[in-house]
């Protein structure tokens, strides 16, 4: 089992789709990197040698990955929130940022429905 950037990456894997476990990378990055390495993408993970390791390391630096993307995305919402713009008011709602409708839809954002109303009517005492 290899380690990247603090990820187990899965050993009877290709290593093109094993690079796509850590966050930040996804099939279009994980190509580009091993076309940097100059390795084979059918090549297993538990094939790769020291040197091949390296050379997907090096390959990798260009980008952001794991921690510091997070932390990269966390900074960008904190400051639309602060500035007071449009996007950072949808983010603090926890409501659809890009235009999308939220009458019908938008239930990955809103969450399980809560329903409103008043149950069963109480019956008055005579």
């Amino acid at each position: 089992m290899v380690r990247l950037v603090g990820v187990d990456l899965p050993a009877n894997k290709n290593i093109e789709v094993g690079l796509t476990y850590i966050y930040g990378i996804g099939p279009a990055s994980s190509k580009e990197i091993l076309a940097k390495a100059g390795l084979d993408p059918f090549l297993k993970v538990r094939d790769l040698t020291d040197a091949d390791v390296v050379a997907i390391r090096d390959a990798m630096k260009a980008f952001l990955l794991e921690g510091d993307l997070r932390r990269e995305i966390n900074n960008s919402i904190k400051r639309l929130v602060e500035i007071g713009a449009y996007r950072g008011s949808r983010h603090r709602k926890g409501l659809p940022c890009r235009g999308q409708r939220t009458k019908t839809n938008g239930r990955t954002r809103r969450g399980k429905r809560k329903t409103v109303g008043l149950g069963k009517p109480k019956e008055e005492k005579t």
